[in-house]
């Protein structure tokens, strides 16, 4: 079975769903099933800047003076997935080279392990996942080779996703088109890949579960 996971790095949702969807994938493969995972870019602010700044300064900007509010509801159920966000430390910022670098690390077999990493770099780290500096020794951690390619393929996954309608992450694309959206529960992970695990043939983009909370290309995260 293949998945598509369409996300971004400074999308708290992603992350969440990220690791649900993760812990899910492992409990069919424990039964005997195949799941291919690819992780495929998306930006909720495009137009970022590449230099960064406090998060919380950025969602003041757009959200006014709730932003910190918003950030806390978020907080309680990523710390139930084991997870720690840090909105004090984060650093917003644009993330088109942290996608292009799990762009690179997928063809290495390690563009999941790179989603996590630059995740966890962001959210807990506090660190600028727009720097080159930063991106390079995360790589390196890995034992990602960055050729510096990727740019023009990330590009074209943007507008693959503008096709396929998607206005918010994260989305879980399965077969090419079966799609769960929104940070789910583990238990509907589960159940939406045992489901296309027996469905063949169905017309595209069939939701296979009510969306749940995520992020929109608006910057609103649901928090």
């Amino acid at each position: 079975m293949k998945v598509e996971i369409f996300s971004d790095i400074v999308c708290p949702w992603c992350y969440i769903g990220h690791t649900r969807f993760t812990k899910a994938a492992e409990r069919f493969r424990a039964k005997g099933g195949t799941i291919e995972v690819t992780m495929r870019p998306f930006q909720l602010d495009p137009d970022a800047s590449s230099e960064g700044e406090p998060t919380i300064t950025a969602l003041e900007r757009k959200f006014g003076q709730n932003a910190h509010q918003m950030t806390q509801r978020v907080v309680e159920p990523a710390a139930g997935e084991g997870l720690k966000l840090d909105y004090d430390r984060a650093v917003s910022v644009n993330t088109f080279q942290a996608h292009r670098l799990i762009e690179v690390a997928g063809r290495q077999g390690l563009g999941g392990a790179m989603s996590e990493r630059l995740f966890l770099a962001y959210f807990t780290e506090g660190l600028n996942v727009g720097d080159p500096q930063v991106l390079g020794r995360l790589a390196a951690e890995l034992g990602v080779e960055d050729s510096g390619a990727g740019a023009e393929e990330v590009r074209e996954h943007f507008a693959r996703a503008r096709a396929l309608g998607i206005s918010g992450v994260p989305l879980f694309l399965f077969e090419g088109k079966y799609a769960v959206s929104g940070a789910q529960p583990e238990d509907a992970f589960a159940a939406a890949i045992d489901e296309v695990a027996e469905r063949t043939g169905q017309t595209p983009i069939t939701q296979l579960a009510a969306p749940a909370d995520g992020c929109d290309d608006d910057g609103y995260c649901a928090v």
